[in-house]
């Protein structure tokens, strides 16, 4: 693989206390009792809008949702770091990919501001050539258009490319893409990979960079 492209939550990063508490602040606000955590994480992955019709519920109005959505925003960007962390063994495997010269890529369907506080904040923002979110293009995830513009923009041919991500979302992306997929099990929505498979899994970051070197390593190996 020439390009690794990373889904953020659930992937990257552990954000779920930070997200179900913000999801449970607007809900307040919004006069409605709080969820359980384990379910608002259930619901992440689509986006801001999606996940605040999901904690609303169906019987919410569009207006609703636009100001639960205003709400969510503004408190989850001043507490986005509260809680939120790298996932254990992240940052020594986006060095050792950096440092066998993988090129990375972020696409998730969070909003590309916070996504890149986030990344900065974590000390993550260095390993990455670029950085895309749920509103840096005209549709989100599972739309191919965010690794269309990666492959096109650092010249990369889909077959030597990889996402990876956390549920059926990032499976779906890969395939309308036409590139390969790498589930991980321990993200937020890792039941979703068993109704979309992906083409391989793994259960620690330092495994999936070990696995791209060495298939880099035989690459180089046999054109030699």
């Amino acid at each position: 693989m020439d390009l690794l492209i990373f889904d953020l939550d659930g992937t990257l990063i552990d954000s779920k206390l930070d997200l179900a508490h913000s999801v449970n602040v607007m809900r307040v606000h919004m006069g409605l009792p709080p969820l359980e955590n384990e379910l608002i994480s259930t619901y992440v992955g689509a986006g801001a809008p999606v996940l605040m019709r999901r904690a609303l519920g169906a019987q919410a109005s569009e207006e609703q949702v636009g100001k639960a959505l205003e709400y969510f925003l503004a408190y989850y960007n001043d507490h986005k770091l509260d809680n939120t962390r790298a996932y254990a063994g992240i940052p020594e495997a986006l060095e050792a990919l950096q440092r066998d010269g993988v090129q990375m890529a972020v696409l998730t369907n969070k909003p590309v501001i916070i996504s890149n506080r986030i990344l900065e904040g974590l000390g993550l923002a260095r390993y990455f050539l670029r950085v895309y979110g749920g509103n840096s293009f005209e549709q989100k995830k599972p739309n191919s258009i965010g690794v269309d513009t990666l492959l096109k923009e650092l010249g990369v041919e889909r077959s030597r490319a990889l996402l990876v991500g956390d549920s059926a979302v990032d499976v779906r992306t890969a395939r309308n893409a036409g590139i390969r997929v790498c589930g991980v099990s321990y993200g937020f929505q890792p039941e979703t990979l068993e109704e979309a498979p992906p083409d391989m899994m793994v259960d620690r970051p330092e495994e999936l960079a070990r696995i791209v070197i060495a298939e880099r390593n035989n690459r180089g190996a046999s054109n030699s």
